[in-house]
């Protein structure tokens, strides 16, 4: 049976050696953690503290491949990875789906009734938003990171502090989970992408590709946005995203990032050759299976 969100064909540990080393954005217990593990199997995590640094990781060879976050189904995108695809030489391999659960996390033996104060990342308090009204014993604190602030209590030995993370966060560091599932919204999922350096090899075994990203960019006159869209209605792909991101030193004008589910990889190579005679720019970001 193949794990929920795996993007290879049912594999063995050893067979995955390829993939050994994968850099994520925060803390060891994160989702992003979880989403490797779901995406990979037993793989080494290798903790980045900002994503620029997870790109320069997989760019200077010290890891196999990154995971990162690209869009939660609440919050919308996270801009700046979009950003880093645009402007490095790494490529879309898969992705996969991860159901966004939060828990109240603290060292063992506290109590409920001890927490004087909830860390966490602001998007995930944000997330447990009625939890932690109903919850009016505690302040609701901003930290860096999920796990990391499982980590801070474990490391700091805080009895009246906890954190909000994920379960795994709990079994990095030692810590208990108080209150599980606290989140508002159980339809809260976020999409990861798998990078490798554009000049990699693809690795065997992964699932046919049937998803396209793409990000190009018009002439900044009326109707190229219209017209570009048009020629990939024309090529017979299904558009399923676009997002737009500013050009930097070019106030308003703009890149778009689309992305199209393609029946064969003929329409996928002819829904780029359809681009490029009305974009002044046009970078192929990645081929891979749909989550």
């Amino acid at each position: 049976m193949q794990r929920e969100g795996n993007i290879f064909e049912e594999r063995t540990t050893s067979e995955m050696g390829e993939l050994g080393r994968i850099a994520i954005q925060g803390e060891r217990g994160s989702n992003s953690h979880m989403a490797a593990l779901e995406m990979l199997g037993a793989v080494e995590v290798v903790a980045c503290s900002v994503s620029a640094e997870v790109i320069d990781a997989v760019l200077t060879q010290r890891v196999d491949a990154a995971v990162l976050p690209i869009e939660n189904s609440l919050h919308g995108s996270v801009a700046e990875h979009y950003d880093l695809l645009l402007a490095h030489a790494v490529r879309i391999d898969g992705e996969s789906l991860l159901r966004i659960r939060h828990n109240l996390i603290a060292a063992p033996g506290v109590k409920l009734e001890e927490i004087r104060n909830v860390l966490s990342h602001p998007v995930a308090l944000s997330q447990c938003r009625r939890f932690l009204a109903e919850f009016a014993q505690a302040k609701a604190v901003p930290f860096y990171d999920t796990a990391g602030s499982v980590k801070h209590v474990m490391e700091a030995g805080l009895r009246d502090t906890a954190g909000v993370a994920p379960e795994l966060a709990a079994k990095e560091y030692g810590a208990a989970v108080l209150v599980a599932g606290i989140e508002d919204h159980a339809q809260n999922y976020t999409r990861f992408h798998l990078l490798r350096r554009s000049a990699d090899a693809r690795p065997s075994g992964l699932r046919a590709a049937n998803k396209l990203s793409v990000a190009f960019a018009v002439e900044h006159r009326p109707g190229t946005l219209v017209t570009a869209l048009e020629r990939l209605r024309d090529a017979g792909v299904d558009l399923t995203k676009i997002e737009s991101r500013p050009v930097p030193g070019r106030p308003w004008e703009y890149v778009f990032y689309v992305e199209l589910r393609f029946a064969d990889e003929a329409m996928a190579d002819e829904a780029v050759r359809a681009l490029k005679p009305y974009c002044s720019l046009v970078k192929e970001l990645g081929r891979y299976a749909a989550a």
